[in-house]
C-alpha cells in the first residue's frame, strides 16, 4: 500500500504515518522542514515501512505538480491521500490581519485542493480499472463544525476544507474513490505548546492516527464520510 501525508514532519501527520509503517505502507512523506521529515522517515523504517522524503510547500502548486511525479514514479499511484498539513494562529476577526488570514486559508485549505488535485488522476483512473480508486482524507477539525472565539482564519478556512471533502465525496463516489473527513478536538500537537493544561484534557496524536487507518481499512464497498473525535471530557 502506498500512502502519501501531507505534514508529515509532526503531531498527527508524524503519527498517521508511523500508523501506517507499522503495517510495511510505503509512504511518500511531505512537508516543508526536510531535517523533520528524514527524521520521521527513520522511524517509519524502524517500524518496517518505507519512506520517501518529498521537501515541498503544499501551497504553491508548482512545488506540488513536481512531486507528483516523484512519488509515483517512486512508489506508485496512492493508495491513500492524508491531506494533513495545517496551521493555527489564533486572532479574533477583528485582530487578525488580512495576511495571517490568507496564510491559514492557503494552509489549511488550499493544499489540500492543490495536492488531492495533483494525485486525483491517476487514482480515478485506477479506480476505473479495478473499481477502487483509493482514499482521500482531509484532516478538518472540530473547528469544520463550530466557531471558537479567536479563531476567524482557522474556522474558516475548515469550515472551507470540510465543504470540500464533502463536496469531492459527491462528484467521485461513483469512481470508486472514498472521502473521509477527520473532525478531531484538541489534540497534542506543536500548536498546543506552551498551554498548561492537564494531560487528560488533550487526545494523543495517536488517536487519531488510529481512527485514520482504521477508516481506510474497510471494504472497499464501505465509508466513513466523516469522524468526529474529541478527548474525552469534551471541547476545550
Amino acid at each position: 500500500m502506498t500512502v502519501i501525508v501531507t505534514g508529515a514532519s509532526q503531531g498527527i501527520g508524524r503519527a498517521v504515518a508511523l500508523a501506517y509503517a507499522a503495517g510495511g505502507a510505503r509512504l511518500a512523506l511531505l512537508a516543508r522542514n526536510e531535517s523533520n521529515l528524514k527524521a520521521v522517515a527513520e522511524e517509519v523504517r524502524q517500524r518496517g515501512g518505507e519512506a520517501l522524503v518529498v521537501p515541498c510547500d503544499v501551497t504553491d502548486e508548482a512545488q506540488v505538480a513536481r512531486a507528483e511525479p516523484a512519488v509515483r514514479e517512486a512508489l506508485g499511484v496512492p493508495h491513500v491521500l492524508v491531506n494533513n498539513a495545517g496551521l493555527f494562529q489564533p486572532g479574533g476577526f477583528l485582530e487578525i490581519t488580512p495576511e495571517a488570514f490568507r496564510q491559514q486559508v492557503e494552509v489549511n485549505l488550499t493544499s489540500a485542493f492543490l495536492v488531492t488535485r495533483a494525485f486525483l488522476p491517476a487514482m480515478l483512473e485506477r479506480g476505473g480499472a479495478s473499481g477502487s480508486a483509493g482514499d482521500v482524507v482531509f484532516m478538518a477539525s472540530i473547528a469544520s463544525l463550530r466557531g471558537y472565539p479567536g479563531g476567524a482564519a482557522y474556522g474558516a478556512a475548515k469550515h472551507g476544507l470540510l465543504g470540500l471533502a464533502r463536496t469531492l465525496r459527491e462528484e467521485t463516489k461513483e469512481r470508486g474513490l472514498r472521502v473521509i473527513a477527520v473532525m478531531p478536538g484538541a489534540t497534542l500537537t506543536p500548536s498546543w505548546d506552551g498551554v498548561d493544561l492537564p494531560p487528560d484534557r488533550l487526545m494523543p496524536p495517536e488517536a487519531v492516527a488510529s481512527a485514520v487507518v482504521s477508516a481506510t481499512s474497510l471494504p472497499a464497498t464501505a465509508v466513513v464520510e466523516e469522524i468526529v473525535i474529541r478527548p474525552q471530557l469534551g471541547d476545550l
